[in-house]
């Protein structure tokens, strides 16, 4: 409480320094802060995920290439025509030649041109009767001595291994043919027990611009490393390791002190086993962006102080007199006294208040004395005009059917002598009732189903067998209250216009049931039908905004119906030449 009424004496001035204070200075020195650590949060967060990203493609794309060479090996490895060729003895060259280009030379060409990753297959064996070249190597002394051989001899089980070729290996200087700096799957082909007389070994070699490509990853700007079961750096895109030369420690290695590591957890099968893939970047790098828009974010800041600053205190000299002014001004008013202002008008808010003060002081007498009563008598006649128009549309009868009708029951009663013709006139004599009845606007949709049946009845006298009728209500719907005569003008429409040119066969079905808080009345005739444009022009009568005239039938109830529904019921209306009309309306339960 002290502190509100110690604002109330502050100067309006004053307040608004206050209000910059609060609600300028320090929100926008706390929100920069603020935006700054979020901002860097984020943006660390976001990197550090696309670059485990990256790294996980990374793998998945080394291990797919991997897992391509062994399925490869497998087909080798599991391959009873290839063992039995490989087993062999050769009495003359000749008939290993055949065999070669008979099996060998096709299957071996077979894959890879399909795995481009794939540079060589070859096979060492210890068959001295089998020509060393075309894929086949000779299993000798010095090949056993090759770490790949002791490491396959050492094991248990005839999985394949996955290893780098050193240059220094000696295996790789006495055999021209194997690539420098490849990586291999080679496993022993022993799959065969009957097969097993000599050893053999295969050998697929990846090509390294392939696995290259794969680690140049253009999402990472940082290294990658790809270390073996032993710890040991088999690939890197870290130009500072010379990894085709020698194949350093991975715990060795130096990193920079804000270097971020990356090393997600994957499975992997027994050949690559205890392999991992590492990624590392710099702190400084996945921060770059921050730190670029770092300069911005303090001119900012400085901007969005100063130009406040200078705006509240031009503002606040604009606002004070003139409010002070209002406010003199105001007080007038509530003791009745309409004096204006007096001043040049101006086109800020408080000048258009001014201005605004000014003209509601000189027309508030008028509104009270002159535009509230007018208003009032404008309303009732617009009441009274639209009543009339409702009793005006519902006097509307379609004096041809009439006349047809009486006509039609005069001669046949002068010819005949029949009680049909009392019933007829007595249907007739109940439409007219009906019809001529101001008092009652609404009735229940089982009374204006007694109309349509009094309507098709004098319809059927008219056509004998030409037409037949059928009517169904629901008995949810019968209660229901919708304005009088409202179906009628449409069983009209397809009685006279649809049915009465057919020379037999007239057929009319009428429905009414209840869905929710609707009412669904459909009609269906087999007549003559109607084109697209007699169609397009009902519709035009939903549009239409033409005053009360002389139209009759289905025209007429669309009018009633706009007066009375507004925009809450719809109209349906399907039909084509020569394959009868159907009408579906739609208007909500009273």
């Amino acid at each position: 409480m002290k502190l509100h009424l110690s604002l109330n004496n502050v100067r309006l001035r004053n307040k608004m320094f206050i209000l910059y204070i609060f609600s300028v200075f320090l929100p926008i020195i706390l929100t920069n802060v603020i935006f700054y650590n979020v901002t860097t949060n984020n943006v660390k967060n976001q990197r550090m995920k696309d670059i485990s990203r990256a790294v996980e493609q990374i793998n998945n794309d080394f291990r797919s290439e991997v897992e391509d060479a062994v399925t490869i090996s497998d087909v080798f490895y599991t391959d009873y025509n290839l063992n039995e060729i490989l087993e062999t003895d050769y009495q003359e060259p000749a008939a290993y030649v055949e065999a070669y280009d008979s099996y060998f030379r096709r299957i071996l060409n077979s894959y890879t041109p399909v795995y481009t990753s794939v540079q060589n297959i070859k096979i060492y064996v210890e068959n001295p009767t089998m020509l060393h070249s075309g894929g086949i190597g000779f299993l000798s002394d010095e090949m056993k001595q090759t770490d790949w051989f002791q490491l396959l001899e050492g094991r248990n089980n005839s999985f394949p291994i996955f290893i780098r070729s050193q240059k220094e290996d000696q295996y790789l200087k006495s055999d021209p043919d194997i690539t420098r700096d490849t990586f291999s799957i080679i496993r022993e082909m022993n799959y065969f027990e009957s097969k097993n007389n000599w050893k053999k070994f295969l050998k697929i070699e990846l090509k390294t611009s392939t696995i290259e490509q794969i680690f140049q990853n253009q999402n990472l700007q940082g290294n990658i490393y790809l270390v073996n079961d032993k710890g040991q750096v088999q690939f890197t895109t870290d130009p500072e390791v010379n990894w085709r030369k020698e194949s350093p420690d991975y715990a060795t290695l130096q990193f920079p002190a804000d270097s971020i590591t990356i090393q997600p957890e994957y499975s992997y099968v027994s050949y690559l086993e205890d392999w991992r893939i590492i990624g590392t970047i710099s702190e400084e790098e996945v921060l770059k962006d921050v730190r670029q828009s770092r300069k911005f974010i303090f001119v900012l800041s400085f901007l969005n102080i100063i130009i406040p600053t200078l705006i509240i205190l031009w503002i606040t000299r604009s606002l004070n007199m003139r409010l002070v002014q209002i406010l003199r001004h105001m007080k007038k008013v509530k003791n009745q006294n309409f004096d204006t202002i007096k001043q040049e008008e101006y086109l800020d808010e408080i000048g258009q208040l001014t201005s605004e003060f000014n003209r509601m002081t000189i027309q508030v007498k008028s509104l009270i004395d002159d535009v509230y009563i007018a208003d009032i008598q404008t309303k009732s006649l617009e009441l009274e005009r639209r009543k009339a128009q409702l009793n005006a549309l519902q006097s509307q009868i379609n004096p041809h059917f009439l006349f047809n009708a009486l006509e039609t029951i005069r001669m046949r009663s002068l010819i005949k002598d029949e009680l049909e013709t009392a019933k007829i006139i007595h249907n007739m004599a109940k439409i007219f009732r009906t019809s001529l009845t101001w008092g009652k606007d609404r009735v229940m949709v089982s009374e204006e189903m007694e109309f349509i049946v009094c309507f098709l009845e004098i319809q059927k006298y008219r056509f004998e067998d030409r037409m037949n009728y059928e009517i169904r209500i629901a008995p949810s719907a019968k209660d229901c209250m919708v304005p009088k005569m409202i179906f009628l003008p449409f069983v009209e429409n397809a009685s006279i216009h649809g049915i009465e040119p057919l020379r037999h066969g007239g057929r009319i079905e009428v429905q009414i049931e209840r869905e929710g808080d609707d009412l669904i009345f459909t009609i269906r005739d087999n007549g003559i039908g109607m084109n697209e444009d007699k169609v397009k022009q009902f519709y035009s009568y939903l549009e239409s905004e033409e005053e009360l005239g002389e139209r009759i039938g289905v025209q007429n109830v669309i009018y009633r119906m706009k007066l009375i529904y507004g925009d809450r019921f719809q109209i349906l209306i399907e039909s084509e030449p020569g394959q009868g009309t159907y009408i579906r309306v739609r208007v909500p339960v009273e």
